[in-house]
């Protein structure tokens, strides 16, 4: 029977793993708040293609703009009711840190950091009306090991995986299970401008010799939100094909 609160908002749904995370938790019984910044025509499709395949659920878009210093509150207003957060929303910085502007660091800090810490403690109250609730942040390879040219990219993942680590203590006795995942290499368009040659190097480097998908990571969050890992909370799980271990 479908829990009339088996509400899950996801950040960043239409991104590539944004997507495929809608997808998948609908697949398993969720309703799903469709978060979009500038893609709303993507997110408007989104919601017709999962509408038509399950009548029986709810799709609901929400906007909100990260890079604001309001974004959170923005967002807030509109998730009546809530059990999971998935926060897959971001923005990619290939800058060294010389080029790096300080315009560049506070956007980065809003949209990875500020405004989805702030959405959760704005919507804590809402989770806890449920016995077992949900917060997992798609974090980064990088923010485990870090990254040369993306300095200001990693130092934001590192801080979302901190998050996750300290907010697991503090929610964990209102039943709020928050874990990260830290994809590696997945085949979404923010990969789409790196060189063939610059590809094949890297994939030396992967023991598994190939990239993730969108779906291996929809796949973990859908495993974190099943019930299935209610014993585990303040995980950070590599997926990485073996890249960083």
């Amino acid at each position: 029977m479908q829990n009339k609160n088996n509400y899950a908002l996801v950040l960043g749904a239409t991104g590539g793993i944004g997507q495929a995370i809608c997808g998948q938790l609908a697949k398993s019984g969720w309703s799903i708040y469709i978060h979009y910044n500038e893609r709303e025509e993507e997110a408007k499709k989104l919601q017709s293609d999962l509408t038509e395949l399950y009548p029986q659920l709810e799709f609901l878009l929400v906007q909100g703009n990260f890079i604001n210093e309001d974004g959170a509150n923005q967002v807030a207003l509109q998730i009546p009711q809530v059990r999971a957060i998935v926060v897959a929303n971001g923005q990619s910085m290939n800058k060294l840190l010389t080029e790096t502007t300080t315009a560049d660091m506070d956007a980065l800090w809003k949209v990875h950091v500020q405004n989805p810490a702030r959405l959760v403690s704005l919507l804590a109250a809402r989770l806890r009306k449920s016995k077992e609730s949900y917060v997992v942040f798609i974090g980064s390879i990088w923010g485990n090991t870090g990254a040369a040219g993306e300095v200001m990219y990693s130092a934001v993942k590192g801080a979302q995986h901190a998050f996750v680590k300290a907010y697991a203590k503090e929610a964990s006795y209102a039943g709020i299970r928050v874990n990260a995942i830290a994809p590696g290499w997945i085949e979404t368009r923010m990969n789409d401008c790196i060189p063939a040659d610059e590809k094949e190097m890297i994939m030396q480097e992967i023991p598994l010799l190939t990239t993730g998908t969108p779906q291996h990571v929809a796949d973990l969050v859908d495993f974190l939100l099943s019930g299935k890992a209610d014993y585990m909370t303040g995980e950070i799980l590599k997926l990485n094909g073996g890249w960083y271990i």
